[in-house]
């Protein structure tokens, strides 16, 4: 397990016993989120469909190509969001990308700005990777002003990427480079 600690939150890699809260979260907030991606199936949505995907991704972590945090409040410990750096790339590339969901009830808060942070941060520090990308709706306001305000910087647009709730969508691909999170 791999926690970081922030100053109003924390993150910890997922656990088979959070399948359960990680069921709910994304219940509570399926269309609120799709605005930007997918609907699921209903069976998504279930606390065993979680626990299988906490399952892959606790396998993915032991051979780094993949690391699934929870974001929680500080206090009360709640489950407010999830963050992953995912599809890790070994050299030559030393890459991977980002993707990040808050609780609508804490959406416009800095939530998500300081998980970028400390995802961003470990993953230059602790796993060593050269580069990072996140795509995002231009659509997603709330989005590229979190990517904009951790220093990544748009690359450029993704043409019909993503194709969500039967229409294919635009995508901007933003990236930031360990010289470029140096410098700041």
């Amino acid at each position: 397990m791999v926690k970081i600690e922030g100053e109003r939150l924390f993150l910890r890699t997922f656990v088979e016993s959070d399948a359960r809260s990680l069921s709910d979260l994304l219940t509570d907030n399926k269309y609120f989120w799709s605005q930007y991606e997918p609907l699921h199936e209903e069976y998504f949505y279930t606390e065993d469909a979680q626990f299988r995907k906490i399952l892959e991704s606790m396998q993915l972590m032991r051979v780094n190509r993949e690391y699934s945090f929870g974001i929680y409040t500080k206090g009360r410990q709640q489950l407010i969001g999830h963050i992953s750096l995912y599809a890790i790339k070994k050299l030559p590339y030393s890459s991977a990308f980002i993707g990040y969901s808050i609780d609508e009830r804490f959406t416009k808060k800095g939530i998500a700005s300081e998980a970028v942070n400390h995802l961003v941060r470990f993953a230059f520090n602790e796993l060593n990777l050269h580069r990072i990308e996140a795509y995002v709706s231009p659509k997603n306001i709330g989005s590229i002003k979190v990517l904009e305000r951790a220093n990544f910087e748009r690359e450029g647009l993704l043409r019909k990427l993503l194709f969500i709730n039967g229409v294919w969508e635009d995508h901007y691909m933003y990236s930031i480079l360990k010289e470029d999170y140096k410098r700041f």
